[in-house]
């Protein structure tokens, strides 16, 4: 297990980082639209009195600071992680109590990473063969000192299944004041990940290549960009 003391931190700074998320997820209106986060209690002090599902879009805006939060166009794509959490929902580096926003260096390492965890649903609910969710690449700029993982590329944290002890170490660091953390990519070798503890370490988030993932029955074997209909297949 690693210890925290011993993690050194190094400067990130990826212009063209890369999410995939799925398309069912619309933009957040407040975020996208009231590029102050200063505004956004008030407004929705407000808007609560009308609109009693708003909270069901805009999600725990409370666990992010205040200062750590951020607005404008693609403001929902960096947003989104940290105020939509749930326990049921648990990651690498979080038990689901907190958010974490996840980027890849590169396409690829997006694409195998999101592959994984589709493949994971698709057989844990016996889906049938076919084409199936729908998914959205996002790029994004990245920057800032993270919590340096690579040289620890071994150990028990990067389980590729069990999260347990990188959930100790995630929470651990982040309580220590880490802003996140960087590490080799699991599912794409020679790739590498983060995992951002607050939205305003990236920035310029915008839509790319709209995709579907075709699943054999055993495994996602194949990708299509929706965009000019290319079909590549996962090996």
């Amino acid at each position: 297990m690693i210890v925290p003391d011993a993690v050194g931190a190094a400067d990130v700074d990826w212009p063209s980082a890369r999410r995939i998320i799925r398309s069912v997820h619309p933009p957040i209106d407040l975020f996208e639209d009231i590029a102050d986060p200063a505004d956004w209690p008030l407004l929705i002090s407000a808007e609560q009195k009308t609109n009693p599902r708003l909270m069901e879009t805009i999600g725990t805006l409370d666990l992010v600071p205040p200062e750590r939060r951020v607005g404008g166009p693609g403001a929902s794509y960096l947003m989104a992680p940290f105020t939509h959490v749930s326990r049921d929902r648990p990651s690498r580096f979080s038990d689901g109590s907190y958010g974490v926003l996840y980027v890849g260096d590169r396409f690829e390492v997006a694409l195998f990473e999101t592959i994984h965890h589709h493949g994971r649903f698709m057989a844990a609910t016996r889906e049938p063969p076919g084409w199936t969710s729908q998914f959205r690449e996002i790029i994004m700029k990245v920057s800032g000192r993270l919590h340096d993982l690579r040289p620890h590329a071994e150990d028990a944290v990067f389980h590729p299944d069990d999260y347990a002890n990188a959930q100790v170490l995630g929470a651990q660091l982040r309580r220590g004041g880490a802003q996140g953390v960087v590490y080799r990519s699991v599912r794409f070798e020679g790739g590498d990940c983060a995992g951002l503890f607050y939205p305003d370490l990236a920035a310029d988030a915008a839509q790319g290549r709209h995709l579907d993932y075709h699943w054999n029955g055993s495994a996602v074997d194949f990708c299509r960009d929706r965009d000019n209909g290319a079909i590549f297949q996962i090996v």
